[in-house]
């Protein structure tokens, strides 16, 4: 409930010509207590999460080496671990057998601690994928709870987390993308916790009465906008994609301050924003991640054996370069960063790059183009030939709801002012948006990776508002077992089971079960599947 204030104790910023206005003033923020049932359903998700994302794991190899995009990773990280110098610095991947490489290392140092552990085999490679895959998937649990204070809320998540194709396969192969996912979740996250920090900080100013003058309080340091600034930081060394989310979290971090401010009718909330809260924003959102990036580069730094690591002494940089400017070891590194960028420039359509598993932002939506990570074809099973196929595959129930989940959330956040679908939606668009920019460059789905999450948090918003509504369903007996039984619950019960049902019937092309090519046509339903 909001409350009206118009008294003597009025504070200053709610009056208006020396008379006393009616301003309506947020109710105190609620906060959120673990309950038993988070315990059991996050114990019940977590279970789930680790058995899919491990059983079979190593199985898809080629001949015992690495598959699809892997050729690339899996060698660069055992690079790291073969030329290790000491806990802080790691190791380099100089890896001349695949040229330069062209992704910052974090995800790779991090891979490296599963083949420091396991080796280079299967398991080493995948291991850290596999756990970090279990972690996006509790964590988009705690994401939904934290929006809607709602333990079934939470586990209408997990379910979707743990049932959708695409964080499935991304946790079982040996590649960055799904180390670059739950930074990013982990960023939204973050923010989440951060704005519901202020509320309770504003609030309590208020009710203390020490909201005064125009521009609103200052709220004190943010360590939960701190922590959003080093998981941006972290999905920037992954990859450099990391950098739209830096963008649009910064932005979105200093528009919900000045809402907050004008929420508790502030007369400059946007001054007051962007005197308070814009520069700590700055320093935490950007400075921060950019410190962090550089961080990541500290083996680099620190071996004489890097790629370009001298590039500035040995000739590679022209004469004529403005970076012949610059301290040599400085102007080494913006040399290969430099590089790297004309490699990207230079992957475009139009200048001939073709790819048959070429996908644009548009087919993500949908899944329309899925990915072929693996595939053992001819193999004698009886009377008939079988094969063995692994896809970045979507599960359809979740990803043919995109397009329309992201409608009903603009609506719901325009017209029916629901914000909690503020962070998701933004948090999908950092990840889609830009790549309509520059849709000439060839693109895979797996880039589409960290946009599933946040649709997941999204229908998990919308079933939540199902739960319990509409009319009782069923009979005496079905009142009795489920008391209270309503046609929400029915709709939302049916919604997942399909989901779940979906995920079993094409999991042969998750896992890469040996299956009949009969059967393997008939579960490929369109030829965009191919």
């Amino acid at each position: 409930m909001s409350t009206l204030v118009e008294d003597d104790q009025t504070p200053r910023f709610l009056r208006r010509r020396g008379r006393f206005a009616r301003a309506e003033v947020p109710s105190a923020p609620r906060t959120y207590a673990w309950s038993r049932q988070d315990s059991i359903f996050t114990a019940i998700i977590a279970l789930a999460a680790f058995v899919t994302r491990f059983v079979g794991l190593t199985s898809a190899t080629a001949t015992g080496t690495p598959v699809f995009d892997e050729k690339h990773y899996v060698p660069q990280a055992w690079d790291m671990v073969e030329s290790w110098m000491n806990p802080i610095l790691g190791g380099i991947e100089s890896n001349p057998g695949y040229g330069l490489v062209v992704h910052p290392p974090l995800a790779k140092q991090i891979e490296a601690l599963g083949e420091m552990v396991f080796g280079y085999t299967p398991l080493g490679w995948r291991v850290m994928a596999a756990l970090f895959g279990v972690a996006v998937v509790l964590l988009t649990m705690d994401l939904v709870r934290r929006l809607t204070h709602s333990p079934y809320a939470a586990l209408f998540a997990g379910v979707l987390a743990t049932c959708d194709g695409v964080l499935l396969v991304g946790s079982r192969f040996g590649m960055l993308d799904i180390f670059q996912v739950l930074f990013i979740v982990a960023a939204a996250w973050a923010l989440v916790l951060d704005h519901q920090q202020m509320q309770r900080r504003m609030h309590e100013a208020y009710v203390s009465g020490l909201i005064m003058g125009d521009l609103g309080p200052r709220l004190g340091f943010r360590w939960w906008r701190f922590a959003l600034g080093l998981f941006l930081g972290c999905a920037l060394s992954v990859k450099w994609s990391g950098l739209y989310y830096v963008a649009f979290f910064g932005l979105l971090s200093v528009a919900l301050d000045a809402w907050l401010r004008h929420q508790y009718r502030l007369r400059r909330p946007l001054l007051g924003a962007l005197r308070f809260d814009a520069f700590p924003a700055f320093a935490s959102l950007v400075l921060l991640p950019a410190a962090l990036y550089v961080w990541s580069w500290r083996a680099w730094f620190a071996s004489e054996t890097s790629v370009y690591r001298h590039a500035a002494t040995d000739g590679t940089i022209p004469e004529g370069s403005a970076l012949r400017i610059l301290p040599d070891t400085l102007a080494s590194w913006l040399y290969y960063h430099q590089t790297v960028l004309k490699f990207h420039e230079s992957l475009t359509t139009s200048s001939g790059h073709t790819h048959p598993w070429d996908s644009k932002p548009w087919a993500w939506l949908v899944s329309a183009r899925p990915i072929l990570y693996y595939s053992s074809t001819d193999i004698s099973c009886g009377e008939t030939t079988c094969r063995r196929m692994i896809f970045l595959f979507g599960t359809p129930a979740i990803w043919w709801l995109t397009v329309p989940v992201l409608l009903w959330a603009a609506w719901a956040m325009v017209i029916r002012r629901e914000g909690a679908y503020l962070v998701p939606f933004v948090a999908f668009m950092a990840g889609f948006v830009p790549w309509l920019a520059s849709y000439d460059r060839q693109m895979y789905f797996f880039y589409a990776t960290a946009l599933v999450p946040f649709t997941i948090v999204m229908l998990s918003l919308v079933m939540h508002s199902l739960w319990g509504r509409g009319r009782l369903v069923g009979n005496a007996k079905i009142q009795e077992l489920a008391p209270g039984f309503r046609a929400g619950h029915l709709a939302v019960v049916c919604y997942l089971a399909l989901v779940i049902a979906m995920f079993a019937y094409f999991s042969p092309i998750l896992y890469g079960y040996e299956i009949p090519d009969a059967y393997y046509n008939s579960i490929m339903w369109f030829r965009s599947w191919q």
